[in-house]
């Protein structure tokens, strides 16, 4: 085999080694930290290439089967290391920490290992699809202030600004739903939202249909899903402080604390809590106020981990700065700086969630994964929408006033084993998962009052608070029917087969069952239960250590628990998606290239015809999607960090309409560079810029679609780094443009057409 490993510490030597040879090192991390390893470069057998590495650290190793070598001190005298040994050799595997604790070392922009696809963690390369990874580095580098942003650095993923100010992603064509936290649902509505960036680790982006995971958001996930990994209790003592001033009266204040609470190491704790305001938005809308605190608590030993936490979220954010149409172009829009809503609208999200995560290895084959959580949910919306904008400005203004909340649990549990010699091995999981959720009750209030259509955007002064133009008989209860309760269990079997050093299948299948309690217009309940199969298979070749060739073919399926015109439920919509790609690991494993081809089918999509009860859902249109992506993470130099990526796709309707809200082409740069030497040290440069071709919007009648012009968003930064503190000044949308959201109807426009400027700084005490 080809082997290139430069002198370094022989801890992460040993790491390259493994992924270079396609073998699992085991050995005790204390015994290799204080060692340096030597250089390897050349074509060596695995043998040959270990005994250089290892040249005087007197250190052995022994390969207890074709797959696996375990490194050792030496005992007594110096020997030489010997190869496959005829007798079996008892082997004490690594604490299995990293599946629900540390996920992997990532280094600066480069993520180690994936922990989402599989529900078990992967070394990228031998995953079977495109996973889209942005790490701790990448997100302190660009100033991420939210998952909005850090998803913009995916090739295939944008994000769309909502009239609610609530987050909503697209990912390969499809809405993505609210994705998971940790593995687990992180919303059943998909209108939920995300934890302060404080406390996120890492985000991962998963490429197409993942129903084989269990995701119950209530929106397609066809395209994809977002996991949020977040910061999990550890034994290494941190204690970080995190604050920033914006241009616009933003501030915020953070604090991350985490380390060890007894002599042992073996119980850690990590409490993270955060605050942030903004004086008012460029336009002028106040309000925003969002608050977040999770403590958690850690319990690991050689054979078990186990985390346990509670978080609460409230965040406060205005609607979103806008205009509207005034005719069917965006050259038609509203003064950019015309106040639309009633300054203090709002949307405000309170979130309490508490869960844990348990993994246990009994030996060396067996172990045992369980992970729940339990959450909570209000929404509380307050909002003008308008509609019938005309020309001169006359509009009709509806005030609104909506709240909702819902409840939901859901637990996993996995068993999973390893088994097999030779050329023949078994990585395989089986589980089971279940999710109760219930949806409270909503509370949508209208009414025009004075406002109505003799409403003037130019002459008609501020819109008052909507609640003051509603009076009690405009609130009304209502139920949405068949939504009040539903269950998903799901049998999940996943087989990882490594048929040889070069090639591995990963076959998987979910059993989903879905249960539907709901009661007819007339009275009478209702029950309905259903089953579904979902099966996946993909296929991993090892080229070479550093680059793989893979395809897969995966299913997406989502239940549909509205009622359609005949009083029963719509049927479910299905898809499948065929995605072939390479993965190169390139400059010495510090960088890495996914270049990713693929095709998604769906066979018919949800329309909502009626906005008023029985709230009427007929089957719309199904779509197929195609594209071709290209994304780059990693180091090319000392102090040279680069983050790219490209799209380009292409959406087509089954029923011939054109697809809203698709750009042919994205590309996404961000580069940073670290002074190494001189006067300079420490100093560094950081710009990037995102940038998209036209899309469609479409107009809210239906009538005609509305041309979105490209665009390029310019961002860059200077930044001072030492061992215990960094500063970082920013400043996005450089060049001051015009920047819309890739569709909208004429009613909401979104904008952003200011330079923003950003302080940040963070500070080890």
């Amino acid at each position: 085999m080809r082997f290139v490993i430069p002198a370094q510490p022989l801890a992460t030597a040993l790491i390259a080694f493994g992924k270079q040879a396609n073998v699992q090192v085991l050995t005790a991390g204390q015994t290799v930290a204080a060692l340096r390893s030597h250089a390897v470069s050349g074509t060596f057998t695995p043998e040959a290439a270990l005994t250089h590495l290892l040249e005087g650290a007197n250190m052995s190793f022994t390969f207890v089967d074709a797959r696996t070598v375990v490194v050792k001190p030496r005992a007594g005298a110096v020997t030489q290391p010997s190869s496959r040994p005829s007798a079996p050799i008892s082997v004490t595997p690594l604490p299995p920490i990293q599946a629900i604790g540390l996920v992997g070392r990532d280094e600066g922009f480069m993520a180690d290992v994936s922990s989402g696809p599989e529900r078990t963690m992967a070394d990228p390369l031998d995953v079977p699809q495109s996973v889209s990874i942005v790490t701790q580095d990448l997100l302190l580098s660009e100033q991420v202030q939210s998952i909005a942003d850090a998803i913009r650095n995916v090739a295939g993923a944008q994000y769309i600004d909502g009239s609610g100010g609530l987050p909503i992603f697209n990912v390969r064509g499809f809405i993505a739903g609210n994705g998971m936290t940790d593995g687990m649902p992180n919303n059943v509505l998909g209108v939920g939202d995300y934890p302060s960036m404080i406390g996120v680790e890492r985000v991962e982006v998963l490429k197409g249909p993942q129903a084989i995971l269990g995701d119950t958001s209530n929106n397609n996930n066809f395209g994809g899903l977002i996991d949020v990994v977040l910061k999990k209790p550890q034994a290494d003592p941190i204690h970080r402080l995190v604050f920033s001033f914006g241009d616009h009266g933003e501030k915020q204040l953070g604090v991350d604390l985490a380390g060890a609470l007894n002599a042992s190491k073996t119980l850690t704790y990590r409490l993270i809590a955060n605050g942030d305001m903004a004086d008012r938005t460029p336009q002028g809308m106040r309000g925003q106020r969002n608050r977040y605190v999770a403590p958690s608590i850690g319990w690991s030993t050689p054979d078990t981990t186990f985390i346990a936490g509670l978080s609460w979220m409230m965040n406060h954010a205005p609607i979103p700065d806008h205009t509207v149409l005034l005719g069917n172009t965006v050259g038609s829009s509203s003064p950019p700086g015309l106040l639309l809503d009633n300054p203090n609208d709002h949307t405000a999200v309170e979130t309490r969630r508490l869960f844990y995560m348990l993994e246990h290895r009994f030996n060396d084959t067996w172990s045992f994964r369980s992970r729940a959580q339990y959450v909570r949910e209000s929404i509380d919306l307050q909002e003008w929408t308008v509609g019938s904008v005309q020309p001169s400005g006359d509009i009709f203004a509806v005030g609104r006033d909506y709240r909702s909340s819902d409840a939901y649990y859901t637990l996993q549990n996995d068993v999973a084993a390893t088994f097999g010699h030779g050329w023949m091995q078994h990585s395989l999981v089986l589980g089971f998962d279940f999710s109760r959720i219930q949806i409270g009750s909503n509370v949508d209030a209208t009414d025009t009052g004075n406002i109505g259509a003799s409403y003037n955007l130019f002459t008609g002064g501020p819109l008052p608070p909507p609640t003051s133009v509603l009076t009690q008989d405009d609130y009304a209860l209502s139920y949405l029917p068949g939504q009040p309760w539903t269950t998903e269990s799901g049998l999940f079997l996943q087989d990882r087969i490594s048929l040889s050093t070069h090639l591995e299948a990963l076959l998987a299948w979910r059993r989903t069952s879905y249960e539907l309690e709901t009661i007819h217009l007339d009275g009478t309940p209702w029950n309905m239960r259903k089953v579904r199969w979902v099966p996946n298979f993909g296929l991993v070749y090892k080229l070479a250590p550093d680059v793989s060739l893979y395809a897969n073919t995966s299913n997406g399926f989502q239940p549909d628990t509205y009622l359609g015109k005949d009083g029963r439920p719509l049927p479910p919509s299905l898809s499948r998606q065929i995605e072939a790609g390479a993965k190169f690991s390139l400059f010495q494993d510090r960088a890495r290239l996914t270049v990713a081809a693929y095709r998604i089918m769906l066979d018919h999509s949800s329309d909502l015809v009626s906005l008023q009860p029985p709230y009427n859902f007929v089957s719309g249109p199904g779509q197929s999607n195609q594209g071709f992506e290209i994304e780059f993470n990693g180091r090319v130099a000392p102090g040279l960090d680069l983050s790219s990526a490209y799209t380009r796709a292409s959406v087509h309707n089954n029923d011939g309409t054109s697809a809203t809200g698709q750009s042919q082409q994205r590309f996404n740069l961000w580069l940073s560079y670290s002074f190494q030497h001189g006067t300079l040290r420490g100093f560094g440069v950081a710009g990037g810029v995102l940038a998209r071709s036209t899309s469609l919007g479409q107009m809210s009648d239906g009538s005609a679609y509305i041309k979105i012009p490209g665009q390029a968003n310019v961002a860059m930064n200077v930044f001072y780094r030492t061992s215990r503190w960094s500063v970082t000044l920013g400043v996005k949308n450089l060049l001051g443009r015009n920047l819309y959201s890739p569709t909208f109807d004429e009613t909401f426009v979104p904008l952003q057409n200011h330079r923003t400027y950003l302080l940040s700084s963070v500070v080890d005490f």
